[in-house]
């Protein structure tokens, strides 16, 4: 049965993720070609898309990478197909060289950038504000406030696209993403576009003054309709004591506590939804209407930053005002926004004494003495945990003060404990054997402590290639440890180079990471971290060598391998056996190696395997040293 998603009729209201309204408004105009590169929060939309084109006539890939991915779908816009392009806002980063080049070229059919960005870092490094690079590069920034709203301003946005020949920014957040409201859609397009390149036009950069001018043109072009976008509106009194100038899905949070409040006759809301270029005449008209204006928004101060410098070329006619926002430090400067932070704000610019929160207080510390304390932690049988403990042990044998060189992916948690806080740098995807490279040409200046960089399959397609090459050009001393779990797992086991579909099922030839480090004639190991002894035992001995080495620790993620037929053993406590507190390991089972299948019996004061939580990896009976743990 076809996911009503998918449906060709339109008028029906849908239940969907603000991920599914992209997908879907995409598919309303006429979308044929989409790439991307999965991260949260950004993932389900060419996941839904990609169940799309079982029915539907596009095509759908997750790319190496976000500037593979946006070269793949210009090419699609090259020769007259609509194209999208997804990815989360780290993403940006990596496609900007391409985009920075591409804004000046132009494009020719629709092309949609989407980036989702993740205030507070939620599943990310960092909570960049990707909205800055369509000013960077000038093009125009559509940002939806509800999943209606994703769906039809995604139409528009393929629209205008065409109509001023350059790519189009559409910017989503994680609350937004990940935010589930009544839809209602409309009819499918027949599509009937061939895919053709006209060979009488061209796509460049030169001569570069001039399509930089031309460029300001399109984006010229853009503000022009950005003037009367029913998407920009006022709400509230005709000349309020305050108005919020606001975008994005905290508009939402705007209203509600404006609602609770009870100032609804007290303050007015500027929702900008075309936040590049400003709607420059619609905004200073409405700055006529008060004295007081609040800028809330995620996560940097763009529109409060931009709209104050239009401000300043229209003081004359507009008179003093004054503005709060992060600036002022009325609204958080980092940080995702929750409704109880605008309402706060709001209440403390109308003096308004708000009972309730001396009552949630009161709620939080009830809740806080009876929810146990949790923390990041590996899978029960996750392979990473074998790996890091590995590094530790054969980091300690060496005694040179090693370190970890990381990267991102869930082995990102070796930061903590329960990768036993191995891991002491994490930056960007392939950073961590960037950084090898110059670790590896310190010995002249007497760096002498070995370093283990350490990056996943996926990452290691999308990133580290490149400075692994770079490492065996200028001969660097680098160990890089791939830990090949057979997915990209944090983001939900999307497909990559080395497994063995794509995300539209075909099946692929795997690119063996093994057979590109020995096309390269850099020595390789592979070693199976479940076998933890020998794994130590390899990486001993490869951190003794020199130049560049790879060993790849394969082994599939848990939850792949639970879904794939389980795992091979029953775990038992032998009781007899576990000394519990009197043992010199001092509880090191559960102290130290922290699988959530080990857990502590006070009654008996014993070691215990949590039958509902283990799964039966194995890996807990190397390292009781009573061998009490044992593998049925």
């Amino acid at each position: 049965m076809m996911n009503t998603i998918f449906q060709k009729n339109g008028g029906v209201r849908l239940l969907l993720q603000g991920n599914e309204a992209i997908a879907r408004g995409a598919l309303e105009s006429g979308v044929m070609f989409c790439a991307g590169y999965p991260g949260n929060p950004s993932s389900e939309i060419i996941e839904t898309l990609a169940e799309a084109a079982k029915t539907l006539p596009l095509y759908v890939e997750w790319s190496v990478n976000e500037k593979v991915a946006i070269e793949a779908a210009t090419a699609a816009s090259f020769a007259g197909c609509r194209a999208l392009v997804s990815m989360k806002q780290n993403g940006v980063n990596v496609a900007s060289d391409f985009l920075t080049n591409l804004t000046l070229s132009g494009t020719h059919a629709g092309i949609v950038l989407i980036t989702c960005d993740d205030p507070s870092g939620i599943s990310s490094t960092n909570e960049e504000d990707a909205r800055w690079f369509a000013k960077l590069a000038d093009i125009p920034l559509l940002e939806p406030a509800t999943p209606q709203e994703a769906l039809d301003m995604m139409r528009m946005a393929f629209d205008l696209s065409e109509q001023i020949k350059n790519i189009v920014m559409f910017r989503s957040v994680s609350r937004l993403s990940h935010t589930r409201s009544d839809v209602v859609i409309h009819h499918l397009p027949e599509i009937s576009s061939r895919a053709f390149f006209n060979i009488r036009q061209s796509f460049h950069t030169f001569p570069v003054v001039a399509k930089h001018k031309q460029r300001h043109e399109k984006l010229n072009q853009a503000g022009d309709q950005f003037e009367i976008s029913e998407y920009n509106t006022y709400t509230g009194p005709e000349h309020p004591e305050l108005i919020v100038i606001t975008s994005g899905c905290v508009y939402m949070y705007v209203k509600e506590a404006i609602d609770m409040l009870h100032l609804n006759e007290n303050i007015g809301i500027l929702k900008i939804a075309t936040t590049w270029p400003l709607p420059k005449a619609f905004i200073i008209k409405h700055l006529q209407r008060s004295n007081r204006f609040l800028f809330v928004e995620e996560v940097d101060p763009f529109l409060e930053e931009n709209i104050q410098v239009l401000y300043a070329t229209a003081a004359g006619q507009l008179g003093i005002k004054t503005f709060f926002g992060k600036s002022s430090g009325h609204i958080p400067f980092c940080g995702e926004l929750t409704p109880s932070i605008v309402l706060d704000c709001l209440a403390s610019l109308f003096n308004i004494k708000r009972p309730e929160i001396q009552f949630q207080t009161h709620a939080l510390t009830l809740i806080q003495d009876i929810t146990p304390l949790r923390e990041f932690g590996f899978c029960p049988g996750c392979p990473h945990r074998g790996s890091y403990y590995a590094i530790k042990t054969a980091l300690l044998w060496d005694n040179r003060d090693g370190f970890v060189s990381g990267d991102i992916g869930c082995y990102t948690m070796g930061i903590w404990p329960t990768g036993f806080n191995q891991v002491k740098s994490v930056h960007a995807m392939g950073s961590g054997m960037g950084l090898a490279c110059g670790y590896g040409k310190l010995d002249r200046f007497g760096f002498q402590q070995p370093v283990i960089t350490v990056c996943g399959d996926s990452t290691f397609f999308h990133a580290a290639i490149p400075a692994l090459i770079n490492a065996k050009f200028n001969q660097a001393d680098a160990f890089l440890v791939v830990l090949d779990n057979n997915a990209t797992a944090m983001t939900g086991f999307q497909p990559h180079p080395g497994t063995s579909h794509t995300v539209m099922g075909n099946k692929t030839e795997p690119v063996d990471i093994e057979a590109i480090c020995r096309a390269m004639n850099i020595p390789v190991s592979v070693a199976d971290p479940y076998e933890m002894l020998e794994t130590t035992k390899v990486v001993y001995r490869m951190l003794q060598e020199c130049g560049v080495r790879v060993l790849i620790l394969r082994r599939k993620c848990a939850l792949i391998q639970n879904k794939e037929g389980g795992f091979p053993y029953t775990m038992k406590v032998d009781i007899h056996r576990c000394r519990g507190e009197s043992c010199g390991c001092n509880r090191y089972c559960n102290r130290i190696f922290r699988c959530p299948g080990l857990i502590w019996d006070e009654n008996a004061k014993k070691a215990l395997i949590d039958e509902v939580i283990c799964v039966g990896c194995g890996i807990c009976a190397e390292i009781c040293p009573q061998q009490a743990i044992i593998r049925l």
